[in-house]
């Protein structure tokens, strides 16, 4: 393994922690920027040369520092709502990115998806490292995939822990950070049988949502963060109120652009979620609101074993003319103006409220 002095690493960055004083966008681009300057220097202290051979560095930087930071920036943010700017925050904030390339990695190997963040999943940039695509290169790289996840979710942990807070904030922390951690895995568990042909309720398909998803992206982030800095009961009640409501809107977004968002918005491919007969709130909501040829149609389309691009077309051309996503987009700002008055300036000062309700629209916009 590298012996690369964590230390010494560290003393390289700049001495400067993203102050909210500079405004929001120069502090939304300052801390993703520290979040990714922690990774690299982390990732190259802990890095297994044995592995180096196998593609795993490259996996690392696309699952674990090619990400947007969206949870490591709540985080820190729910830190802020409560302490002043500090590298160890941050630091800390920075290992749930770790925790998220895990939880990536992972989906990835279930669903068998073909690409993240534009570029080639990782089992299949693995697989083909082996030496192509046929079946025993292919289980190579599902294998590889799901140990390389299994890494990423001891070094998390080893990261927050090493962050350098002290152990009183650590202990505010582990209960809450093992509780996402099982809600995470418990959504995952659930949305293994999440079928459009199995006819699942629009609240059933929301649960699911937001255990996988919304909850893990939003409202745990920032419930860690205060938590490490003190936060008193309250504090947390109307963070955690914000950040239910933003992780729902964030995962509606999320459904509607993986039907009708772009590659390059997503990193997957357009028919993933039709593809996978996922049932998903757009879906859903197609099937509740269409006239009765439209429904009979989309759910005669979406029953077969297998669509081709035809068919994926015409069933967003139908998921469209339902009303559906009109529907998602008026569900989606329902739940930013719920959040934003679970905030309220009285509690939060200027500045913190302010990117608070900054990070509510950049991670509920249609192009995130």
């Amino acid at each position: 393994m590298s012996t690369v002095s964590f230390d010494s690493a560290r003393a390289a960055l700049s001495p400067a922690v993203p102050d909210l004083a500079t405004g929001f966008h120069n502090w939304h681009t300052d801390t993703r920027s520290r979040v990714l300057e922690e990774l690299t220097i982390f990732l190259r202290r802990v890095r297994v040369d044995e592995l180096r051979p196998a593609g795993v560095d490259e996996v690392l930087a696309q699952y674990a520092v090619g990400g947007k930071c969206v949870r490591s920036t709540f985080m820190y943010l729910g830190w802020l709502c409560v302490g002043e700017p500090d590298a160890a925050a941050l630091r800390a904030a920075a290992s749930l990115e770790l925790l998220h390339a895990f939880a990536l990695l992972q989906d990835d190997v279930m669903d068998d998806a073909v690409l993240r963040r534009g570029s080639a999943a990782a089992h299949v940039r693995l697989s083909e490292r082996h030496g192509g695509r046929d079946s025993a290169p292919k289980g190579f790289g599902m294998s590889a995939a799901t140990l390389l996840g299994d890494m990423c979710l001891v070094w998390a942990e080893q990261m927050l822990r090493e962050s350098g807070l002290d152990e009183a904030a650590l202990a505010r922390l582990w209960p809450r950070y093992d509780a996402m951690r099982i809600e995470l895995a418990v959504g995952q568990f659930a949305d293994l049988g999440n079928d459009i042909r199995e006819s699942p309720s629009l609240d059933t398909v929301l649960e699911i949502a937001r255990a996988k998803s919304g909850n893990y992206t939003v409202r745990r982030p920032l419930e860690l963060g205060a938590a490490l800095a003190g936060a008193s009961e309250r504090t947390l009640k109307a963070l955690g109120q914000y950040g239910t409501r933003i992780g729902e809107a964030f995962q509606l977004r999320d459904d509607l652009l993986g039907i009708f968002g772009a590659d390059s918005i997503t990193g997957k491919p357009q028919d993933s979620d039709l593809g996978q007969h996922k049932a998903t709130s757009v879906v859903v909501t197609a099937l509740d609101m269409a006239m009765p040829a439209t429904r009979h149609e989309l759910s005669d389309l979406l029953h077969r074993p297998e669509l081709d691009p035809a068919a994926i077309d015409r069933c967003r051309r139908l998921i469209a003319a339902s009303g559906a996503p009109e529907r998602i987009e008026d569900m989606i700002a329902e739940r930013v103006d719920d959040a934003l008055r679970a905030i309220p300036d009285r509690a939060f000062g200027g500045d913190r409220r302010a990117a608070l309700e900054q990070m509510a629209l950049l991670c509920t916009a249609r192009q995130l």
